[in-house]
């Protein structure tokens, strides 16, 4: 039987610089992320068109969501120079998956 797991996913657009911004979010924000309590997963995706979004899988739900506050308030404090609040925030059940 498949381990259940949760996905965040939070979407951010007009950002000036996704270079600027993936640099910060892999060498400082993934540290954190990947250290909260049942985290599993972390991708940051550049979208194009000066959109990102970034998804995370965690073990329950109730952790996705706290992952939700933590990288809101994060953000607001380390990348608002160059990622505006994201636009979108989603959390729910993983029903799906292929991967390793």
């Amino acid at each position: 039987m498949k381990r259940k797991t949760y996905a965040t996913v939070r979407r951010y657009e007009g950002v000036a610089d996704p270079v600027s911004a993936a640099k910060i979010v892999d060498e400082l924000f993934v540290p954190l992320i990947s250290a909260l309590p049942g985290f599993v997963e972390y991708y940051w995706i550049e979208l194009g068109g000066g959109a990102m979004m970034s998804i995370t899988i965690f073990k329950s739900l109730s952790e996705a969501i706290d992952a939700n506050d933590k990288a809101r308030i994060w953000v607001r404090e380390h990348l608002s120079s160059v990622l505006a609040p994201p636009v979108r925030i989603e959390a729910g059940s993983v029903v799906g998956h292929m991967g390793s």
